[in-house]
């Protein structure tokens, strides 16, 4: 097993990114190269960037790449609420992303705090 693995948080990255695919599914088909395309690489880029953090040598690389992780996240919020005001995501799709967004969002702070106070 590798070590990202074995993070909640990681696992939780997985299942944000898996609600984005499936709600976006739903976008109209002149989206896709937009809201549609970039939604879903920002939320593939969240468990992607915790995944590369934990392969790294030191602590410090690996907050970097969390920082990046968060950075992506807060990508994926902000297309959420243009997607709901573009009525492309309806508001219980986007609340549910927002709550998952926020719990994801702690727990990425915590991971940062532990491994940089390892560092």
């Amino acid at each position: 097993m590798f070590r990202f693995e074995k993070l909640d948080v990681w696992h939780r990255a997985v299942e944000l990114a898996d609600a984005v695919y499936s709600m976006t599914r739903k976008f109209p088909d002149d989206d896709r190269y937009g809201l549609t395309s970039q939604m879903r690489r920002a939320s593939v880029s969240i468990s992607s960037n915790i995944a590369e953090g934990s392969g790294r040598v030191s602590d410090r690389d690996f907050g970097r790449f969390i920082e990046l992780a968060y950075g992506s996240l807060m990508e994926v919020v902000s297309q959420s609420l243009i997607a709901n005001r573009q009525n492309f995501l309806s508001i219980e799709d986007h609340n549910t992303l927002r709550h998952q967004s926020e719990e994801l969002s702690r727990m990425l702070s915590g991971l940062r705090k532990k491994v940089l106070s390892n560092a």
